[in-house]
């Protein structure tokens, strides 16, 4: 049969067309080693299963930076992740990395994101009273919430990838959670960034908070006036900063995408106005109190009564030896927004009822 020889042959052909420094398909490491597809690489089978998790259909109702907006425009956790892997895509494929790779890191990097955003990450860390990172929550999905405890089974660059996306408010290119070891890893690192720098002004300036004028200007001239310009811009400077990764010109020292000064100073000033101005404070931030209360609620409640949560997370915590508290940081965690506020209205919020 025809079909069981395709796997080989688009191994092949990354061989004869990509770059000696991409992430080859043939050198995917699992930890649970299974029988190899006829028909699809390692990559391509990691991007597949993130795309048919349960916790990838859930972004679709996860707030990006507006809490449940009712606009049909303004970006959620999902179509951030497009976004971010659309652009991701672009600049590895101009510098002959693989594809596969960039488009599964992408795709599952947000998988452990709470509702409402950033508000809920830092609702349920208070709640929990310590750090609680979404990166984190990823590689603890794919690994083991995902498919009743048994995980996705993902590559190890894969996983990587995922959890080394994260970055510190200083810069995009700081390494708090490590650098990824493949390219393409780190490629997704700054596309996360260029995507919701963008995508944020973009949707803040829908909601009538922001104006073009409201940007640093010394920055706007760099970068570009519109959405388009200013993606096209980092974009084309990543590209050009790093055309060493296409393997034809001597590679710097440690191995490292990045962008150039110019650029990544305007990308990093922009997005420190972003923080100071529309993630830290402002109609953004309105709501923040309340997803706060809600979060702590329903988190104080499951603990008290662990009979409530789903059968499949007990079971999981149980098998390792994990306090009831994990097993309720992984159901709120994993909730939409809508879910949220459905189950605080069934607990909290009597019910109207009529003869």
């Amino acid at each position: 049969m025809q079909h069981q020889s395709v796997r080989q042959l688009f191994e092949a052909a990354e061989m004869g067309s990509l770059s000696p420094l991409a992430a080859y398909s043939a050198n995917a490491k699992r930890d649970q080693p299974e029988p190899a597809s006829p028909v699809r690489t390692e990559f391509q089978r990691d991007r597949d299963r993130i795309l048919h998790s349960k916790a990838f259909r859930r972004l679709k109702h996860k707030t990006q930076v507006f809490i449940a907006p009712i606009g049909d425009h303004y970006r959620t956790r999902l179509t951030h992740t497009l976004e971010v892997t659309q652009i991701a895509r672009t600049i590895g494929r101009a510098l002959l990395l693989n594809e596969d790779l960039i488009e599964a890191i992408g795709l599952g990097h947000d998988l452990g994101h709470t509702p409402f955003g950033h508000a809920g990450e830092a609702a349920l860390a208070k709640a929990i009273g310590r750090r609680f990172r979404h990166n984190e929550q990823s590689v603890r999905v794919v690994e083991l919430l995902e498919k009743h405890g048994e995980g996705l089974n993902l590559t190890q660059q894969v996983r990587e990838g995922i959890y080394s996306h994260s970055k510190s408010r200083k810069d995009i290119t700081t390494a708090t959670w490590g650098t990824a070891s493949t390219l393409e890893g780190q490629i997704i690192k700054l596309a996360d960034s260029v995507a919701y720098i963008n995508h944020d002004i973009d949707d803040a300036m829908r909601a009538g908070i922001l104006q073009l004028g409201d940007l640093p200007s010394a920055y706007v001239a760099m970068l570009g006036t519109t959405h388009a310009e200013r993606i096209n811009t980092m974009v084309c400077d990543m590209i050009d900063h790093n055309w060493w990764a296409r393997g034809e010109q001597p590679a710097p020292s440690d191995l490292t995408i990045s962008m150039s000064p110019q650029i990544l100073e305007a990308t990093n000033g922009v997005r420190e106005y972003m923080y100071a101005n529309v993630y830290l404070r402002g109609p953004a931030k309105t709501e923040d109190g309340k997803v706060d209360y809600v979060i702590n609620t329903l988190y104080e409640y499951y603990c008290q009564h662990p009979e409530s949560l789903p059968s499949d997370l007990l079971a999981i915590g149980q098998q390792r030896g994990e306090p009831v508290e994990r097993a309720v940081i992984d159901y709120i965690a994993g909730m939409t927004d809508r879910y949220a506020l459905k189950k605080f209205n069934d607990l909290f919020i009597p019910k109207t009822w009529d003869m």
